[in-house]
C-alpha cells in the first residue's frame, strides 16, 4: 500500500480539521508511527542523487523546509520521510506563543495556505534540547539545518542581539544556519533586507561565524532567507551584499503578502504570508534574478509552491542547486518528496 494512497484516505479528515489542529495531529501521530518503524516501512525512499552545496553533502536535493517543525521536536520522524536534509525552526531566543489565533488558514480552490503564526516556539534552550535528543543528530545521519529569526518584542534596531545569541547557541548543532529576515509576520522584521539594515547583520554574523568556527574547530556555514516581494533592484541588492559578506548560500524565498493569485476566495483576505501553489513564479523570479547576480558564487535552494514533481525540475531550471518542500506536503502528502526527488535526477 503506497504512502501517497494512504494520505488520499488521511486527507479530507485532516482538512476537515482547523488548519492548525490538523497540524498538531499530524506530527505526534508520525512521531508515534517512527517510533514503530511504520514510517520507513510505508515510505518509498528516494535513490541516492548526492549533492554538494555550501561544503555539505546532500544524499538528495529534495529538503524540508523550515516552520513545519518550529521547535526541532519531529526530527527523526521526519527524516523518515526521504528529505535529503532536514531544516527546523525558525527560532528565537526566549520562548513565545506567537500571534492570536486562528492564524493558519488553507485555501484549497488554489493550493495554497496563509499563516501568521508569528515565530511562535519554545525558545532556543528547549530547541536545542530537542536537537542533541534526535537520533538524526546523535548518529549523524543526515545534514541538519537549524534556522533562526528575533524575538517580536526585540526592537528592530536590536535584532542583530538576538540572531548573534541564536546563533552561538546553535551553532554547535547545525549543519548550517539559516538567518530568517524574511517572515512577513513579525512587524518590521522585513526591513532587515534593506541596505544598512542588511548590511550591518550580515557583518555581525559573519564575524561571530569565524568566531565560533575557531572555537568549535568546524565552520558551520550561513544562509540568508528571503521574500519573493522584491524588484530587481532589491534582488540585486541583496544578491551584491551576500557576496561582500561571503554569506554561504541563499534560501529563497518565504511566503508572500501578495493576494494577487486568491482574491476573492474564502480566507483569500486574511493576513499574513501565503504560501503554496500562488508563490510558485513569484519565488521563481527571485532564484532567476539572484542567479543572474550570482552566477556560481554562491548557491541557491529553492523554496516556494513545489506540488509536484515537475515543480522541483522547474525551480533547479531557474538556478536553484538544492529545493525544499513544506506546503506542498500539505497538499499532496510525503509522497511529494520521492515525486521531487526522481524528476529532478531524470531531468
Amino acid at each position: 500500500m503506497s504512502n501517497k494512497f494512504l494520505y488520499s484516505l488521511a486527507r479530507p479528515m485532516l482538512f476537515s480539521m482547523d488548519a492548525e489542529d490538523a497540524h498538531h495531529f499530524t506530527l505526534p501521530t508520525l512521531k508515534r508511527a517512527a517510533k514503530l518503524g511504520l514510517t520507513r516501512a510505508l515510505v518509498c525512499q528516494p535513490k541516492d542523487d548526492p549533492r554538494t552545496v555550501m561544503g555539505l553533502t546532500f544524499k538528495n536535493p529534495v529538503g524540508l523546509a523550515a516552520g513545519l517543525d518550529k521547535d526541532g521536536a519531529f526530527i527523526d520522524a521526519l527524516a523518515d520521510l526521504g528529505f535529503g536534509s532536514i531544516e527546523v525552526g525558525t527560532v528565537t531566543p526566549r520562548a513565545q506563543p506567537g500571534n492570536p489565533k486562528p492564524r493558519m488558514f488553507r485555501l484549497p480552490a488554489a493550493q495554497g495556505i496563509i499563516n501568521r503564526m508569528g515565530f511562535n516556539n519554545g525558545g532556543v534552550d528547549a530547541f536545542v534540547a530537542n536537537v542533541q535528543s534526535s537520533r538524526f543528530y546523535q548518529n549523524k545521519e543526515g545534514i541538519l539545518g537549524l534556522n533562526i529569526g528575533k524575538n517580536a518584542d526585540t526592537p528592530i534596531e536590536r535584532a542583530s542581539d538576538d540572531y548573534l545569541h541564536c546563533l552561538q547557541k546553535v551553532y554547535p548543532y547545525a549543519s548550517y544556519v539559516t538567518v530568517n529576515i524574511s517572515s512577513p509576520n513579525t512587524k518590521n522584521l522585513r526591513q532587515l533586507q534593506g541596505g544598512s539594515e542588511l548590511d550591518g547583520l550580515l557583518s555581525q554574523l559573519k564575524e561571530a561565524q569565524q568566531r565560533l568556527a575557531d572555537q568549535h574547530k568546524r565552520y558551520v556555514p550561513l544562509a540568508l532567507k528571503i521574500a519573493p516581494d522584491m524588484d530587481g533592484d532589491q534582488v540585486k541588492n541583496i544578491a551584491d551584499a551576500l557576496l561582500r559578506h561571503r554569506i554561504d548560500g541563499v534560501i529563497a524565498t518565504n511566503t508572500t503578502l501578495s493576494r494577487a493569485a486568491v482574491e476573492g476566495l474564502q480566507h483569500g483576505a486574511e493576513a499574513g504570508g501565503l504560501s503554496g501553489a500562488p508563490v510558485f513564479e513569484l519565488s521563481n523570479n527571485v532564484i532567476r534574478l539572484l542567479k543572474a547576480e550570482l552566477g556560481d558564487a554562491l548557491p541557491i535552494i529553492g523554496v516556494g509552491g513545489i506540488m509536484k514533481g515537475a515543480d522541483a525540475k522547474v525551480k533547479m531550471d531557474a538556478g536553484a542547486q538544492l529545493v525544499q518542500l513544506y506546503s506542498g506536503l500539505i497538499y499532496a502528502g510525503p509522497a511529494l518528496v520521492r515525486d521531487c526527488a526522481d524528476a529532478i535526477r531524470n531531468g
